[in-house]
């Protein structure tokens, strides 16, 4: 049988946060009830019992607005149009306002194994200029009520490099996350994205310039592998057994399907996409989707995302490609951008803040 990951984007959001450019929609009850029966639809299309499903992530925007008995028959439907694991690893993507001890006891009842809650930062200061909804303290409750509702596998979002930040506040908010009963974090550096308000000179002009940013993200590996979260990919670090393994479907070029508004796919030789169009998706009987890539995963594509991830490119996978690479690699060596044992290829954290520019270099 082959295995297949499965993304189910949910375009809902409480309140747009003011860096996002994912695509999201307000939510209200109607949509909601119309958006899942959407989806359950399109599982119905897709699915194939030969098909052996091992991952579901449930990304968004918010996909904790929608109500445990929804997301019950979305996991249900899966269960039933193709061969859902046992073990499967099931993730819901939640922010911290939207949980409480009832609504997690109901999630690990409905079979979420898998919580990644967007806390961003546990500085108040810094969750108002990002337009959060929840306080630190409030984060920090709903990660103790979500391991008191029987969850092993907590993953927190942190962002760095924000307005205004300095190392002690990026510090402060590692230690305050790393003391709390999490299993994985993932850190991004704030990008300023075109389109939204932080497109704008008052935010730029406030962000840590380019140096700064590489000191904080160097200083933020330390310290998170200091607590145990060792990194595994550029903005990815887990305590042993605890990579997400849907995650690692993408950088890995394996199968996965995505169902829902603005969500992607690489699945049955072929990259697509659906419509940013939430009216459009609930519309159609079956999600329009655009083909992005009709021959995904070549070397380039393949190079580049197994680069990302800390055990780097085994040149075994790439033997045509092998001798260039090698022959590109000293200077890299000689900078601290990259490291090899003759039979990998893998980048530091230095080559990391680079890989970019880093990856373009040595595959392209």
């Amino acid at each position: 049988m082959s295995r297949l990951g499965i993304y189910i984007h949910v375009p809902f959001c409480g309140r747009k946060c003011a860096y996002c450019d994912f695509y999201s929609v307000n939510w209200s009850k109607s949509a909601a009830v119309d958006y899942t029966a959407a989806v359950l639809r399109n599982i119905r299309h897709y699915g194939d019992k030969t098909q052996t499903v091992d991952t579901v992530y449930f990304g968004g925007g918010t996909p904790s607005l929608l109500t445990a008995e929804q997301i019950s028959s979305i996991i249900s439907e899966i269960r039933s149009c193709f061969a859902l694991e046992e073990s499967a690893e099931i993730t819901l993507e939640a922010n911290p306002c939207t949980l409480n001890a009832e609504k997690l006891a109901e999630l690990r009842k409905i079979g979420i194994n898998r919580l990644s809650i967007g806390v961003q930062s546990m500085i108040n200061r810094e969750l108002k200029i990002l337009g959060r909804m929840h306080t630190a303290e409030r984060a920090e409750q709903a990660v103790i009520e979500a391991a008191r509702a029987g969850f092993d596998n907590i993953s927190c979002d942190l962002m760095i490099a924000l307005p205004d930040q300095k190392p002690e506040d990026m510090s402060f908010s590692i230690e305050r996350m790393a003391a709390l009963p999490v299993q994985h974090i993932s850190a991004y550096i704030l990008k300023t994205e075109n389109g939204t308000p932080f497109d704008c000179a008052e935010i730029r002009d406030r962000l840590p310039d380019e140096d700064s940013t590489a000191e904080l993200y160097l200083a933020m590996v330390e310290l998170l592998e200091k607590h145990g979260f060792m990194q595994y990919e550029v903005s990815n670090f887990a305590k042993e057994g605890f990579e997400s393994r849907h995650n690692t479907r993408y950088w890995k070029c394996l199968d996965y399907l995505g169902i829902g508004p603005a969500a992607h796919s690489c699945y049955e030789g072929k990259r697509f996409a659906v419509e940013r169009d939430l009216s459009a998706f609930i519309a159609d009987d079956v999600q329009q989707v655009t083909v992005t890539d009709e021959s995904p995963c070549g070397f380039e594509e393949f190079a580049m995302l197994r680069l990302r991830l800390k055990e780097g490119l085994i040149l075994d996978d790439v033997p045509e490609h092998r001798a260039e690479l090698l022959k590109k690699l000293p200077p890299l060596l000689k900078e601290g951008y990259a490291e090899t044992d003759g039979e990998r290829i893998w980048l530091t954290p230095k080559g990391f803040i680079m890989s970019n520019s880093v990856i373009e270099y040595l595959v392209f």
